[in-house]
């Protein structure tokens, strides 16, 4: 492999552990208090699902540059993270929660489809045990943007509002990082514009068939990854409190 395609490669494994990683513990923060006991379970269940899935990336990635997924999570700054802003916002009421889950896990199971494909193998092959999970999500999430979306006039109006806050944030998930084209050129990923496509064939009947209108007026979306919004760093602040307070521990 090529350096100018290993770097790349290198930054868009980042991306993709850091998104699992911030919508790991954004989901986290609902268990023991999610609206009935099944979804408190299944919320719990979907964070450890993202957060292995975020492991396996991360595992991925340090195989090519040799440094220690637990530095990689612990001990890196906010700027220094590639997630997308989506993932990053606080955790809202439980239809922001269910709306976010589901725009994401639509994108995900479109990109490991084409990730599934990828000339590097040891991408193809990790896409493929993560997409048998992010079936199960989206099927689950699926069910619950319809259920509330065609609910009372009060989750009605709650999930309309999320989507008018979160689909340009959702957006971003389909700006190609800095250097990505050298790894669609070499057929490593697939290409964005096929993944948006793809997506909002999806996400778009659905949503009008549980009664909500995509935001005509949203705003761009942010441009790259490097910008953040301001809740990522204390999110970190939370998920990195222990080890940094404890440098060296063994757990």
């Amino acid at each position: 492999m090529e350096i100018s395609t290993q770097n790349a490669l290198q930054n868009y494994l980042l991306a993709l552990a850091d998104d699992e990683l911030a919508l790991a513990h954004r989901n986290s923060e609902w268990i023991g208090h999610a609206p009935i006991l099944e979804e408190d379970i299944a919320i719990a269940n979907i964070a450890q699902d993202e957060l292995g899935h975020a492991a396996l990336w991360y595992n991925l990635l340090c195989q090519l540059t040799g440094d220690d997924p637990d530095r990689l999570v612990y001990w890196r700054d906010a700027a220094d993270f590639r997630s997308a802003q989506l993932l990053e916002l606080p955790k809202g009421d439980w239809a922001f929660t269910i709306l976010r889950q589901y725009l994401f896990d639509v994108y995900e199971v479109v990109l490991l489809d084409g990730l599934q494909e990828s000339a590097y193998q040891p991408v193809a092959d990790t896409a493929v045990k993560i997409r048998s999970e992010e079936i199960y999500h989206h099927r689950h999430t699926h069910t619950w943007v319809k259920r509330l979306g065609l609910g009372s006039v009060e989750s009605h109006g709650r999930m309309q509002g999320a989507l008018n806050e979160l689909w340009p944030y959702a957006l971003q998930l389909f700006i190609p990082l800095a250097d990505e084209a050298v790894l669609v050129d070499d057929g490593c990923v697939p290409q964005r514009t096929a993944v948006y496509n793809q997506w909002l064939n999806i996400v778009q009947p659905h949503l009008a068939d549980s009664g909500l209108e995509i935001p005509a007026d949203a705003g761009p979306p942010t441009p790259n990854r490097a910008a953040h919004s301001p809740h990522l760093a204390g999110l970190l602040a939370d998920l990195q409190k222990v080890a940094r307070e404890h440098p060296g521990a063994n757990w």
